[in-house]
């Protein structure tokens, strides 16, 4: 472990608010992608990763260091929604609006990049409709693992750790993932010629 993580870690069981504000700051916003990426709604996402930054305060003294403080809070934001799919009814509504402005705008409103020309636009947006509904129907297990290797670009290992499995098996898993998104978004058209 890093002298720097040593010392965070030291931080965050002294409950020091700044070493909390460190890792809120450096792994909020990929815990709340994750949690998204899981196909949870962005309210419901917003509240996973509360959830898992306060099971992280509340566990603190059980975190030993062995691995990074991201892939704790990858394994609690597995837990945490495992339990809010056996209690609620998953909802995949998507707020196409504020996920434009979100990718569009600064905090200040101001562009982050020009608008695209309208027929890209439409083409992404197609794309991108393929690809969540294409997303929304892996297997649990199999979304999941992806998500985690293919977007949050966490190690085969660490996924495994974070799952309860074998890092074959999250290959596996993985493979099956891309076999079966291959397929369905060349059933949807997407990747061909217009």
């Amino acid at each position: 472990m890093a002298f720097r993580e040593r010392d965070l870690l030291e931080g965050l069981r002294g409950r020091d608010p700044a070493a909390i504000r460190e890792v809120v700051d450096q792994q909020g916003r990929r815990i709340f992608r994750a949690a998204r990426g899981l196909g949870f709604s962005p309210s419901d996402a917003e509240d996973l990763a509360q959830e898992v930054f306060l099971t992280f305060l509340e566990t603190l003294d059980r975190f030993e260091g062995r691995s990074a403080v991201g892939t704790w809070l990858f394994g609690i934001l597995h837990h945490k929604a495992q339990e809010r799919r056996r209690s609620h009814a998953r909802e995949d509504s998507t707020d196409a609006l504020e996920e434009a402005f979100e990718k569009r705008f600064d905090a200040n409103g101001s562009w982050l990049r020009p608008p695209v020309d309208a027929d890209r636009l439409v083409e992404s947006r197609e794309t991108g409709e393929a690809l969540r509904d294409c997303l929304a129907g892996l297997p649990a297990q199999q979304r999941e693992v992806f998500q985690l290797r293919q977007v949050e670009d966490l190690s085969a290992t660490d996924v495994a750790r974070i799952v309860g499995g074998t890092t074959n098996h999250v290959g596996v898993l993985l493979h099956r993932a891309r076999v079966r998104l291959r397929a369905c978004l060349d059933g949807k058209g997407v990747g061909r010629s217009r």
